[in-house]
């Protein structure tokens, strides 16, 4: 009993906890998306279509980070289809989840939905089915100032300011034999 009651009086100091591992992510899989963060038609939405109810969950929760498009969603996924006007977005077919994507919520969506969240936005990129120009292209429309090809295009979009997201993520899972796009570990 008395060495239990040594080592218990021991105090530790490990590190501070980086305030990212709280993360989550949104995914376009099932309800996390549509009917879940985003629903226009719902009582609960406000004038972004963002369910209050949800947002509110999500400040309780202590998420810090989310990742969009988080999971196997974005192994397939063009992030320029969910950008621009939503009456000229295209529906798509989604590899990952084989169903129909209208791509009314995207990349300018999400990062209205994180301010107001209060998280910290993680942005995905797609090394399944496009690639290295793919990414620097996103990011260029996310994080330049205007002036070039693809920052103009988040501009005429209707943000004149750049994200500046610090957080990148290169793919999903890759190695993974369910990926579309698999790549071996060392491909990825």
């Amino acid at each position: 009993m008395k060495r239990v009651r040594m080592i218990c009086n021991l105090h530790y100091k490990l590190g501070e906890v980086d305030k990212r591992l709280f993360g989550s992510f949104a995914e376009h899989m099932g309800r996390v998306i549509y009917s879940g963060i985003y629903e226009p038609e719902n009582q609960n939405s406000d004038e972004d279509g963002f369910r209050k109810d949800v947002l509110t969950a999500v400040r309780k929760g202590g998420i810090t980070t989310v990742r969009y498009p988080g999971g196997n969603f974005v192994s397939s996924y063009n992030w320029e289809d969910g950008i621009g006007p939503k009456e000229k977005r295209p529906t798509c077919l989604d590899l990952a989840w084989k169903s129909i994507e209208d791509n009314s919520f995207g990349t300018d969506e999400f990062m209205r939905w994180v301010g107001k969240a209060n998280v910290i936005p993680m942005m995905a990129v797609n090394l399944g089915t496009r690639g290295i120009m793919d990414a620097v292209h996103y990011l260029e429309y996310c994080n330049i100032e205007e002036g070039t090809k693809y920052s103009n295009l988040r501009v005429e979009n209707g943000r004149k300011s750049p994200y500046n997201i610090k957080l990148w993520c290169l793919g999903n899972e890759m190695d993974g034999k369910w990926q579309i796009g698999h790549k071996t570990a060392q491909e990825y």
